[in-house]
């Protein structure tokens, strides 16, 4: 559907803007195939009529959101036309310096193991065509770092067109401590990338709240849902927020975990204070906040909780349904 909607949307902008004069409704709508398709003569009548009207002037619509100048001219005879002049949607020259140029090439190397990376690459190409100085070479390596963002989840591509489009999705989701998935109704927010790991910020349905899912967690496919949304989408600062907290970001006090030696290097990197034990032990103070029993339980057997006695339990809890799944 969205696919669909995007080359109507691209047809109809050609349409306009290759036109020399103003074109009427019905010529668009005699001239662009997705709408000669959906609206054949003889297949509605009347409410076919008004069914057109409402998609193209949502189409128009979107059209201009997208930054789209349409023109909008009554004919001598009162007949309304639409066109697209060329002057009004041409960018201005595009001149970029090597520190800008290096910066949008950093981003697109970001993607580069993504599903974004063919758009990353293409953008680049057509700000080459636009007037990006030959010399300039955007993929230049500008410093020992490679900047990656892996995307291996199936997950990421659907949620990510989900939160871009605004339609809620069904997805069956397996918690930590559950052996097996639970099927979800959620309202995608906004994907945020954390220690590795993508998660989807969103408002549960079927919980009557907000909620942070992590997408190796999600199995099956992603399916979509023809409802709008129910709640308002906050802010993309409250979102990261969001985030941070459910995955363990925010901490408001400390924990007394036995790491073994050589191990669990990522929990070492947040520890406060590192003390050697011996016998293959070490002991870390490390920030306690929301996940943190979920971080822990990764580390499998190379991690023992000493303090608080609750985050103690949490992960002994997580590790029996494991065991038990």
């Amino acid at each position: 559907m969205a696919i669909a909607k995007a080359e109507r949307l691209m047809n109809l902008a050609l349409c306009l803007l290759g036109t020399r004069r103003p074109l009427s409704k019905r010529e668009l709508r005699d001239s662009i195939e997705a709408y000669v398709e959906t609206f054949r003569s003889g297949n509605g009548g009347a409410g076919s009529d008004d069914s057109f009207n409402r998609m193209f002037e949502r189409d128009k619509d979107d059209l201009r959101e997208l930054g789209l100048v349409i023109e909008t001219v009554e004919s001598l005879d009162g007949e309304i036309g639409y066109l697209a002049r060329r002057d009004s949607n041409r960018l201005p020259p595009i001149t970029l310096d090597a520190e800008e140029a290096a910066a949008l090439g950093l981003a697109a190397k970001v993607w580069q193991q993504a599903r974004l990376a063919g758009a990353a690459s293409g953008a680049l190409q057509k700000l080459r065509a636009a007037g990006l100085p030959e010399d300039v070479d955007p993929y230049e390596a500008h410093g020992a770092l490679e900047p990656r963002i892996p995307v291996h989840e199936a997950a990421f591509e659907p949620l990510m067109l989900a939160c871009r489009d605004r339609r809620p999705v069904m997805f069956d989701y397996r918690k930590a401590t559950a052996a097996r998935p639970e099927p979800r109704h959620v309202e995608p927010w906004a994907l945020e990338c954390w220690r590795g790991h993508w998660y989807l910020a969103g408002f549960d349905r079927d919980r009557g709240a907000e909620r942070v899912f992590r997408l190796s967690r999600i199995t099956g496919r992603v399916r979509s849902r023809g409802a709008s949304f129910t709640v308002p989408v906050p802010d993309v600062v409250t979102v990261r927020e969001t985030v941070a907290s459910w995955a363990g970001e925010t901490a408001d006090r400390s924990a007394l975990i036995r790491l073994r030696t050589d191990a669990g290097y990522p929990l070492r990197a947040k520890a406060t204070a590192v003390r050697e034990l011996g016998d293959g032990w070490d002991e870390l103070e490390i920030p306690y906040g929301h996940g943190l029993d979920a971080w822990l339980v990764e580390f499998g057997p190379d991690v023992v909780v000493l303090d608080p006695a609750e985050l103690r339990a949490d992960v002994v809890d997580r590790l029996r349904a494991v065991a038990k799944g």
